[in-house]
């Protein structure tokens, strides 16, 4: 059974989300203001690019839950694919910023301010961002919703990043060694460019029409089997990922002698039993003789 956190609303929490980001962004430019540290400033910059993809993510998933209409008969959910790429893009012009500046200290170190109270500030902005991240999390897997999950991820990569650059700024704090402070800052731009790059490749992945996770793809194969006798085949078994929605298309062998709607009756309980075996699939089925084979050619493998 979900917990109360997994049912939560992934526009509410998108719109959360928006309002932690502004906060965090508070926070931390203070922090940056009171201490003149990069690596601070790095954490910032960070927090403004999670403010823009939440922003971005709620406008994808809102359409995303539009109803199927004529010129989209499968529905609106691939808008979430869009949103963990510009998610990925902003990552890394945000990463680009943070080691430009990281350098231009590094090659000028300056001293730096009220460390203490900075630093007090950043773990703060850290301390909202893990609760909410977990929370998106939770719904984000049980919506199987690709665009929460992704803003949670970048999240959770921004708390693991305060706390890198609160040990690299706190070191500077013990050592007065003022170049550990850029070099934490490039640390960090690095840390967030391969984060980038996983969620660019997920979003292409569903663009894609990505195959349905194996262990997916097993229960399907389970619930099949208890359908399936010496009278009953199933074969032909495709299956692709459409933002939450989940299809499968198969074909479905019979004796040649049975009526349409004897066959159509049993097609529909298969439908039905792979539907309540995977939530958000959509199944369909055709119907073929025991003694027919159906042969797919592509036009392109022809040229």
């Amino acid at each position: 059974m979900a917990s109360k956190v997994e049912q939560l609303d992934p526009q509410l929490l998108l719109r959360l989300s928006i309002v932690v980001a502004v906060v965090t962004i508070a926070l931390k430019t203070l922090a940056w203001w009171i201490t003149h540290s990069v690596g601070l400033l790095s954490d910032a910059m960070e927090s403004l690019v999670n403010l823009a993809s939440a922003a971005f993510a709620l406008l994808m998933v809102t359409i995303a839950r539009r109803p199927a209409d004529k010129d989209h008969p499968y529905g609106h959910h691939k808008a979430e694919y869009f949103s963990s790429g510009f998610e990925g893009l902003a990552i890394f012009v945000a990463a680009a910023g943070i080691i430009w500046t990281a350098i231009e200290r590094l090659l000028n170190p300056q001293p730096l301010d009220a460390l203490g109270w900075g630093l007090a500030l950043s773990v703060v902005s850290s301390a909202i961002n893990f609760a909410l991240a977990w929370a998106m999390m939770q719904a984000g897997r049980h919506h199987r919703s690709i665009a929460l999950e992704a803003d949670a991820r970048h999240l959770m990569t921004d708390v693991w990043t305060s706390a890198g650059v609160v040990i690299g700024v706190g070191l500077v704090a013990i050592t007065k060694w003022q170049w550990l402070d850029p070099l934490v800052a490039i640390g960090v731009a690095l840390n967030i460019l391969r984060e980038g790059a996983a969620l660019m490749w997920k979003s292409s992945q569903g663009l894609m029409d990505e195959a349905l996770e194996p262990e997916v793809m097993e229960e399907i194969q389970k619930t099949l089997e208890a359908f399936q006798h010496h009278t009953i085949r199933f074969d032909h078994i495709s299956s692709r990922k459409s933002g939450r929605r989940r299809f499968v298309d198969l074909h479905m062998h019979m004796p040649a002698s049975w009526t349409l709607g004897r066959a159509a009756a049993v097609r529909a309980s298969v439908e039905q039993a792979l539907m309540s075996a995977v939530p958000g699939l959509r199944a369909t089925i055709q119907l073929l003789p025991s003694d027919v084979e159906a042969h797919f050619e592509d036009s392109e493998d022809l040229l």
